[in-house]
């Protein structure tokens, strides 16, 4: 009899946005009349850029027309993206990357979630704590832990506290590691690794030979001069990281599906027998195989992201969401509360009162205030005792939200 993959039968409930829109739906079933407000999952809202609009359209009007058509396009992705790529994120920081590092996907949450396939079964795995969840639970569903233990940790799993005392910037640990998981700007606490923090992280990568896995989505939201946009602007990244970016909240692909993973050359792992190899070669094998590339619609619109155009429009969203980071972090520091984030990332975190669980809060805070958010457990044990609100959502509903907060008695 064919068996299933017991791994995953370690994972608890479901994934965290699916039990929330679980939750959410069930409210609004009692509730036909209420009007929600989600400050939840990171969705956006804007629509897409006139810039991406109009390639989109001309690369429809192409595949109508025979001597233009595209069929299948390159696992990798087409040179001309790859080029703005470059072009765009790292030749403008100072950064030589060459063609065939860059791997363009359907989104970095895909590419995250697979690039553990790479990597030996026993690797040892470290992730943040509070943490984004597709890291963890990809490495339980291969195999990598243990059992799901009574504190709502995995056996086998080294966790990286993040806290408020260390700023959410966790130290390398003392022991050997061989995975390393780390996101900057961090979903979901809205916190930034400065260069201090990533260079500890190389140097600790470079001395076990471990491999830094660096979540870069939203770095088109750092707004303070001087922290680093891409780990590759710190000496010594190429041979030690895997950095993955994404058009999703940078220009509202999050329907679309757009994203990309940069794979040095330069990085080599050794084999069981010892061997050094090639990571880059291995990614590539596994894309070839598994993965048919990015429709071409798709691609000439990520490209024109980094138009003149695009990226002026593409700012301008930012901005907006920005502005809804700022009222919310503005109202709520006004109404006596302590959050973090908000200033280069589009997450709050917000710190609730001593003894007030995370998911509870969540129902009171639907119940009283009709506003959905994301308990902070979610993202691990270290995330109790705090909240996650975004900046997606509309101007004027972002704004009703946090005075339907600040008026409420929540606590």
């Amino acid at each position: 009899m064919c068996e299933i993959n017991s791994n995953y039968l370690k994972l608890p409930g479901s994934y965290l946005f699916a039990g929330i829109k679980r939750r959410v739906d069930a409210y609004r079933a009692a509730h036909p009349d209420a009007k929600i407000i989600s400050l939840g999952i990171g969705d956006v809202t804007r629509p897409l850029v006139p810039a991406v609009i109009e390639a989109m359209h001309a690369a429809v009007d192409e595949m109508a027309d025979a001597s233009t058509f595209r069929g299948y396009g390159p696992e990798q992705g087409y040179d001309f993206l790859i080029d703005a790529i470059i072009r765009g994120e790292y030749t403008a920081r100072g950064i030589e990357i060459d063609r065939d590092e860059v791997f363009v996907s359907d989104g970095s949450k895909c590419d995250v979630g697979n690039i553990q396939e790479i990597f030996s079964a026993d690797a040892r795995v470290a992730i943040g704590d509070p943490v984004y969840p597709v890291y963890l639970d990809s490495n339980v569903m291969a195999g990598r832990t243990g059992e799901f233990g009574p504190d709502g940790r995995f056996a086998g799993i080294t966790y990286l506290a993040g806290t408020e005392e260390n700023g959410f910037s966790p130290e390398p640990p003392k022991e050997r590691v061989d995975l390393v998981y780390l996101c900057s700007p961090n979903n979901p606490t809205g916190t930034v690794l400065d260069r201090a923090a990533l260079t500890r992280w190389v140097e600790y990568a470079r001395e076990k030979e471990a491999v830094i896995l660096f979540d870069s989505a939203y770095s088109a939201y750092i707004r303070e001069p001087g922290l680093p946009g891409s780990i590759y602007e710190i000496p010594g990244a190429k041979e030690v990281a895997i950095e993955f970016k994404s058009f999703s909240k940078s220009a509202g692909f999050t329907g679309v599906r757009c994203g990309f993973t940069v794979v040095p050359k330069a990085l080599r792992r050794r084999d069981s027998s010892g061997k050094m190899q090639s990571v880059n070669a291995l990614w590539l094998r596994r894309q070839c195989t598994k993965f048919n590339g990015v429709c071409y619609i798709v691609q000439r619109a990520a490209e024109a992201v980094y138009s003149p155009a695009g990226m002026k429009q593409s700012r301008e969203v930012i901005d907006y969401y920005m502005g809804n980071a700022e009222l919310i972090r503005s109202g709520l520091i006004g109404a006596g509360f302590e959050v973090f984030g908000g200033k280069n990332a589009p997450y709050i975190w917000w710190k609730l009162p001593a003894g007030l669980e995370s998911t509870q809060f969540a129902d009171k805070l639907l119940n009283v205030c009709q506003v959905v958010g994301t308990p902070g457990v979610g993202f691990g044990p270290g995330g109790e005792g705090w909240f996650r609100l975004t900046a997606f959502g509309d101007r004027a509903e972002t704004a009703e939200a946090v005075e339907r907060i600040c008026r409420a008695s929540l606590i």
